[in-house]
């Protein structure tokens, strides 16, 4: 059980980013991996026509969705799709998302996780003020779900602050969990490694933690150091900026000693947010 991650600078050049992600995941799949998790905005960072880009994809005439199938089916590769801008399943009118797709190796879509928690923050006095509210409507489902690799929970970028998500994608049988990212350098530097140990360590899961790293369109500054850190909190590979394609096979059996002699989930005296019908209460 082979898994990778994707670290992209992704620019506004929506072509130009697919062609990058090609070659990266064709390192991935050169090294048998059999999943591989790209960036947060991996085809559109930086683009101010959000909502035109995700309703070009709805309307099925834009190039993002045609070369995720393309790609999974000649690289035979189960693909997390980072995020990119769609509206809501069948309102093709609506507010975008920041939509992570899961896509198998026949090319068929398997899963859509919505990011949950929006960065409306102010994290540094000098162009520091961020605000995906007003580009993003948020989403409102748990998502996890079965792939060749283990059970898969799906996460995005500022979603790595509230743990309760963790626990509840853990709760559902979580044993991986894919965090496509694009964390400032200020954020990055003060927060990044830590939160994905902790949310590694409290779940006993592997973290998938794919960033973008690098500059980008306005100047902005993205931390990059993505990561793979296994259940017992250990960073396994990390590239800290630039491109990389991060490759490590899955202990199904060690993660699975260490859930029987610590079964945390056992031990927990509170309880997370319930879920109906994978809608969060």
């Amino acid at each position: 059980m082979t898994l990778a991650v994707i670290q992209m600078a992704s620019q506004a050049d929506i072509l130009a980013n697919l062609a990058n992600a090609r070659r990266l995941l064709e390192r991935a799949a050169e090294a048998d991996a059999q999943l591989a998790v790209l960036p947060e905005n991996f085809a559109a960072m930086g683009r101010t026509d959000l909502r035109a880009v995700g309703r070009a994809e709805a309307e099925g005439i834009g190039p993002i969705l045609p070369w995720l199938k393309r790609t999974a089916i000649d690289l035979r590769l189960w693909i997390v799709a980072g995020t990119l801008p769609l509206p809501a399943d069948g309102q093709p009118q609506s507010k975008v998302r920041a939509c992570s797709l899961l896509v198998d190796d026949q090319g068929q879509r398997v899963a859509r996780y919505d990011k949950l928690h929006l960065f409306d923050a102010q994290v540094s006095d000098a162009r520091g003020r961020y605000q995906e509210s007003n580009d993003y409507a948020a989403g409102d489902r748990l998502v996890v779900v079965d792939t060749p690799v283990g059970r898969l929970g799906m996460s995005v970028c500022y979603d790595l602050r509230f743990a309760e998500l963790y626990t509840a994608l853990r709760l559902a049988g979580a044993e991986l969990i894919s965090v496509p990212s694009a964390f400032t350098e200020v954020t990055g530097q003060a927060h990044w490694e830590m939160l994905l140990r902790a949310r590694a360590i409290e779940t006993q899961c592997y973290m998938l933690a794919a960033a973008q790293g690098g500059e980008h369109p306005g100047g902005r500054l993205t931390h990059g150091h993505s990561s793979i850190v296994d259940y017992w909190g250990r960073v396994m590979r990390e590239q800290t900026t630039g491109e990389a394609a991060l490759v490590v096979g899955r202990d199904t059996v060690g993660q699975a000693e260490t859930r029987q002699r610590m079964p945390v989930l056992d031990h927990r005296r509170f309880t997370t947010p319930r879920i109906v019908s994978g809608t969060l209460e």
